[in-house]
């Protein structure tokens, strides 16, 4: 389809002679006379781009140049001008307007002028039409907060991404979401258009990783045979994000705090200092006090990551967003595969609430991926979830229930359970409700205290004070 061009001009004479230009250019072209004429045509439908006289007889051209502006700031803006008002187009151009051609003008330098106009306004919608995908995707409106705990997180990240801050540390167990976090910080940053590059610090070997965050020289190594920028360099004006950083070798701590305080760096192999302007956001589900204590961790850079700490808390603490982030991923996944579940039926819903979910949101994305592809049924049932969130659904069941009608103390669930992960449910809340004291939790399942340590070790559980998890689940990444 032709683009639209509104050509203003009082000179009969001039618009004819840039309509047939216009028009042999491929362009489609509407003329107006007047500032009067330009503004009504303005407002009724907006052109592709606008030729404007400066010098109109019912007013100035800076006038309908500042209510294109008002109607769109993306709106190209071509001023028409003398050799004797051109400091006038300058103007013009300070406020807005893309260039200015001045009478008598050559036919090929006008369609060219416009040509790039056209091909800037084209780049820039393409450029916020991404930006808008990128906000829709990644910003704080995708992070779902139903809980008071994510609530608090998602206004952290509003605040911080459009601040100045120039590195963030984000903190909290394996699969809480920090990746989805780094990526609202630079979406909703003011550095949103340029590029957001991360890395795995356990990814990539360490003697690759160097290379990787700062670029090599030709010849630095074996296989260096050609020069290479990293992703510092590659970043410049954006966002560099680092997944476990608490992973990161002495050496490598040590030259990225050079490029925190000082925002340099050498590529390997260089003797050139390269300056960058980059935010750096890191991730770690370690505690990096202790690693500090442990003389793992550099003090100076821990202290320098830590300027704003932001905490995802895990899954377990905030239920309450145990259901949406499901929906939602059902959701996704009924796109992907083609599928159309509508949602969770009673029992289904309420064992998602109630599973501990040691793996978080990375956990329940993949328990919720493997029930869509597989069930048969418009609604996911509690038969559609993988078996350890049903086996701890059982449990829960049987230590809530009383004698039923036969006299026994428990009920046996129809989908029956694997009583190895009965014994360990039992033995983890115990230990849950006695805060951690094995003498006591010993004496809720009516055994002595040898046998509770050999059951903490069989099932790997991790006792520390009051605080409790599974010593088997670990997952890696983000």
């Amino acid at each position: 389809m032709a683009a639209r061009i509104l050509v203003t001009d009082d000179e009969k004479m001039i618009r004819w002679s840039l309509r047939s230009a216009l028009e042999e250019g491929g362009y489609s072209v509407e003329e107006a006379q007047t500032a009067r004429e330009a503004t009504e045509a303005l407002n009724k439908d907006l052109p592709d781009l606008l030729l404007l006289d400066l010098r109109l007889p019912d007013g100035n051209g800076l006038d309908v140049l500042r209510s294109a502006r008002k109607l769109s700031s993306n709106l190209p803006v071509i001023l028409i001008t003398a050799h004797g008002t051109v400091e006038g187009a300058v103007a013009a151009i300070k406020e807005g307007a893309y260039d200015y051609v001045t009478k008598p003008f050559e036919v090929a330098d006008l369609l060219h002028t416009v040509s790039r106009a056209l091909e800037t306004s084209s780049l820039r919608q393409e450029v916020a039409r991404r930006r808008e995908e990128s906000y829709r995707s990644f910003g704080t409106r995708n992070i779902v907060a139903d809980s008071t705990a994510m609530r608090e997180v998602a206004r952290m990240v509003g605040r911080v991404a459009q601040s100045e801050a120039s590195t963030i540390l984000l903190l909290g167990e394996s699969g809480v979401g920090k990746g989805l976090v780094a990526q609202a910080l630079h979406v909703e940053s003011r550095s949103a258009d340029r590029p957001f590059l991360n890395v795995t610090c356990t990814a990539i070997p360490e003697t690759l990783l160097e290379s990787e965050l700062f670029g090599h020289e030709r010849g630095a190594f074996t296989d260096a045979r050609t020069q290479k920028k990293g992703l510092f360099e590659l970043a410049d004006g954006g966002t560099v994000f680092l997944d476990e950083i608490g992973d990161l070798s002495a050496g490598l701590q040590g030259k990225l705090l050079r490029v925190l305080e000082d925002k340099v760096f050498r590529r390997v192999g260089g003797t050139r200092d390269i300056r960058v302007s980059v935010r750096i956001i890191a991730a770690t589900n370690r505690d990096l006090e202790a690693e500090v204590r442990e003389g793992r961790f550099r003090t100076d850079l821990y202290y320098r990551l830590n300027v704003i700490p932001i905490h995802i808390p895990p899954l377990r603490e905030r239920r309450e967003d145990v259901l949406p982030l499901a929906e939602r991923f059902v959701a996704l996944f009924n796109s992907e595969f083609k599928k159309t579940v509508e949602g969770f039926e009673d029992d289904a819903a309420e064992a998602l609430r109630s599973y501990s979910w040691p793996g978080n949101v990375r956990e329940l994305r993949n328990a919720i991926e493997r029930s869509v592809l597989l069930t048969e049924s418009s609604r996911l049932r509690l038969v559609d979830l993988p078996r350890e969130i049903r086996d701890r659904t059982a449990v829960a069941v049987a230590a809530g229930s009383g004698d039923d009608a036969d006299g026994s103390s428990f009920v046996l669930p129809t989908s029956g359970v694997v009583l190895e992960e009965v014994e360990k449910e039992f033995v983890r809340q115990a230990l849950e409700r006695t805060g951690g004291n094995r003498t006591r939790a010993a004496r809720l399942l009516g055994i002595n205290r040898d046998q509770m340590r050999y059951r903490i070790e069989k099932f790997r559980l991790e006792v520390n004070g009051g605080a409790r998890r599974h010593g088997g689940a670990h997952d890696n990444g983000d």
